[in-house]
């Protein structure tokens, strides 16, 4: 699973790219045709046809007029809107609403896009009625569109076409059960229209790279949200997560980090008290302790004032055993202020493909 709620993190973070000087927009329609991977043996009998659906986004062009836009080689970003038919009665269909951002390579003839946002499923899984989708346990789905495509824009009155390879993600980040998620890759092919193609602006080059550092900076970050685990029925419980790190600014772009989370996942002591009745054979005692440490070592990389943050930890007190001692978490930090010292941050922790928890948080930096 992917990130939920973390599209409305991005429409903050975008707000934050809006310029005063005008830029031109484009609007582009994809159509996709696909298959769903079997990530997991468990949704095999979900995967029946071949799914196909559209991507409708909204695009705003940047030519550079801030710092930000020039160091990631003039990037778009802007809204998209998808619609899946997972041809199978018991996933039934997805709409989605995002958040996107493009990069472009090759001389501006290719370009990779990243759209998070809120999925709605027509049809969830439901004990009575649709117990076979153990895909989708929830109406509202985290989602995760990548698209790579090769671009040509603006061939005749502003019109242009691209072709390339998509891949959309839905699950809800464990809030609740089942959440075996499903993951679609697909062939893609389609249409844009640039609005004012006859006027376009020029773009500012890129100034000579400037070398930038700071000096170690602390952190401290308090996470929450609701959780549940894999069995379901158990109840959904809240969790709290105390984080406190030192990072280091090596560039406009990067920021290398390194400290310590603290975990109190009240799901967890429900799991080893339902675990400690019902399976004699895992030899638990019931009174394990539901708290864990880890260390984490990550990476943050700033737009302006909204950065994608990426870590790697591992337990280092670690009780009972849960997925494992290896953890990530991906996310999105807005920062705050003129001084940059407050920030609200979205993630998805989780172990490896395995997700634990969206996580919710604010933090102070000094």
């Amino acid at each position: 699973m992917k990130k939920n709620t973390v599209f409305l993190f991005y429409i903050l973070s975008f707000i934050c790219f809006s310029q005063e000087e005008q830029k031109p927009v484009s609007l582009s329609s994809t159509y996709f045709y696909g298959t769903v991977l079997e990530h997991n043996p468990g949704i095999g009998h979900l995967i029946t046809e071949h799914p196909e659906g559209f991507i409708l986004q909204y695009n705003r062009k940047t030519y550079g007029f801030h710092a930000w836009e020039r160091r990631y080689n003039y990037p778009d970003w802007g809204f998209t809107f998808t619609y899946q038919d997972m041809k199978n009665p018991n996933l039934g269909e997805l709409f989605g609403v995002y958040a996107h951002m493009s990069w472009y390579f090759l001389h501006r003839n290719f370009k990779v896009t990243v759209a998070q946002g809120i999925a709605y499923a027509t049809n969830p899984y439901d004990r009575d009625t649709n117990f076979r989708n153990n895909a989708y346990g929830s109406t509202l789905l985290s989602s995760t569109v990548l698209t790579a495509n090769f671009v040509k824009e603006n061939i005749w009155n502003g019109f242009g076409a691209h072709v390339g390879v998509s891949l959309l993600h839905y699950s809800n980040g464990n809030v609740r059960a089942p959440n075996t998620s499903t993951n679609t890759f697909g062939l893609s092919a389609g249409v844009s229209y640039l609005f004012d193609h006859e006027n376009l602006p020029e773009f500012i080059p890129q100034e000579e790279k400037e070398k930038y550092t700071e000096s170690f900076k602390y952190n401290f970050v308090f996470r929450s949200g609701i959780n549940e685990s894999d069995v379901i029925g158990q109840g959904q419980y809240p969790f709290y997560v105390f984080s406190a790190f030192v990072d280091k600014k090596i560039s406009r772009k990067s920021t290398l980090q390194a400290g310590a989370d603290v975990f109190f996942s009240l799901f967890l002591k429900e799991l080893i008290q339902y675990r400690f009745v019902a399976f004699p054979e895992d030899n638990l005692s019931g009174d394990e302790d539901y708290k864990r440490v880890g260390v984490f070592i990550g990476h943050e990389l700033r737009f302006n004032k909204a950065a994608f943050v990426s870590q790697l930890g591992y337990y280092v007190y670690y009780p009972y055993d849960f997925e494992g001692r290896i953890y990530n978490r991906f996310g999105l930090k807005r920062y705050f202020g003129e001084s940059e010292r407050f920030f609200g941050v979205v993630s998805l922790k989780s172990h490896i493909a395995k997700a634990e928890a969206i996580e919710f948080g604010i933090g102070v930096r000094w």
